[in-house]
Parts: structure tokens; sequence; C-alpha cells
């Protein structure tokens, strides 16, 4: 019942992607070099309040999520009932994930879910949606990822989360930027950092 708006970030790639995007109808903001997936979805936030969006929705651009799977995205917001959605692999239906990743996820969903002292499930995923006030006041104080300290962030601020499961599957397009070594030597300092910023 409301009027939705595809806007690719493009984090200064060098595969087509803007030219794609643009010719497949999406509006396009484009970053003049790569600067990471946390600097890419703050991107984004940022120009779905700048259009007044009510609800905000992302996905990466993969192929692991289902755009079809929007509505139920957006449903608690929409509803009210929540301020910040995201969409859990764990509770809805995996059709393949590496044992290595899955392990991986679940142990950080487990830390996640104890700082942050809410049942999450999957602290990972990358299909989240977002208020118009939880998008405004949103802060991801790191350019390489942000799944962690936006949920930290904006739990500590009091917005109410909700999971709905969703529909996972085998990337089709890609390699993943995730190296365990790389992903925690960047996201452990990051989350310390949030867990003591003064609000």
């Amino acid at each position: 019942g409301h009027h939705v708006k595809c806007v690719v970030v493009d984090d200064g790639s060098t595969d087509g992607t803007a030219a794609r995007a643009c010719a497949a109808g999406a509006d396009v903001v484009s970053l003049p070099r790569a600067h990471g997936l946390g600097a890419a979805v703050r991107t984004g936030l940022q120009e779905a309040v700048r259009r007044n969006a009510i609800a905000v929705a992302f996905c990466d651009a993969d192929g692991e999520y289902l755009p079809e799977e929007l509505p139920k995205m957006v449903a608690p917001i929409l509803d009210g009932r929540a301020d910040y959605v995201a969409g859990s692999r764990f509770s809805g239906d995996i059709r393949r994930m590496l044992p290595h990743r899955r392990i991986g996820n679940i142990l950080l969903t487990r830390a996640l879910a104890f700082m942050a002292r809410e049942p999450i499930t999957d602290g990972q995923s990358g299909y989240r949606a977002l208020s118009a006030d939880a998008a405004r006041a949103a802060e991801i104080i790191h350019d390489f990822n942000y799944a962690q300290v936006l949920t930290l962030d904006l739990i500590d601020k009091g917005f109410r989360y909700e999971e709905v499961p969703i529909t996972y599957r085998w990337r089709q397009e890609g390699r993943s930027f995730v190296r365990p070594g790389r992903y925690l030597r960047n996201v452990v300092p990051a989350v310390h950092r949030e867990l003591n910023t003064p609000r």
C-alpha cells in the first residue's frame, strides 16, 4: 500500500553495477571509491532520511536475500510494533550456508544477544528495516561493517527490536568480503567502542 523506491548504493564498484542498476530503473548513489559496507549502509540510510521515507529496508546485492520478502520486513514498522527489524535466517529457511559460516554466525549472534540483552537469533543478517525515526538516529561508527554496532546503537537508544523469518540462499554473484581474522580485527574494536560511547 506504499510506494517503493529502489536505491542502489554503489560503493566504488568497477564491474558495471551502477550502469546496470540505473538501466533497471533504480536510483543510484555512487561513492567515488570503495569505503566499506558500513559506509555504504550509512549512505543509504542518509539518503532515505533525505527522501522522507516512512520506512527504509536494505539488503545485500549478492542475491542471498529475496526482495519479494520486503513486505514482511517492513510490516512490523508499518503496524507500529517495531522500529528496527532484522530478517532472521536461523528462524527462517536456510537453503545453503557453509558450516564454518553457520558456526561463526551462531557464536557472534550469541555474543551480541548477551551484550544487547535481547533474544537475537541472527546478528549478522544482511536484510534489515528501520522506521524513519530509527534511520534518523542510527549511527554506524566504522566503515568496515555495520551489523553489530547498528544493533547495539539502536537498542541502547530505546528503539524496539523485532525479527522476522526470512529465506537465505547461496550468493549468486561475487565473493564475500568476510574473512574470519580480518572481520574480527575490525568488528571487535568497533563493538568495544560502541559499548563505551557515552550517550
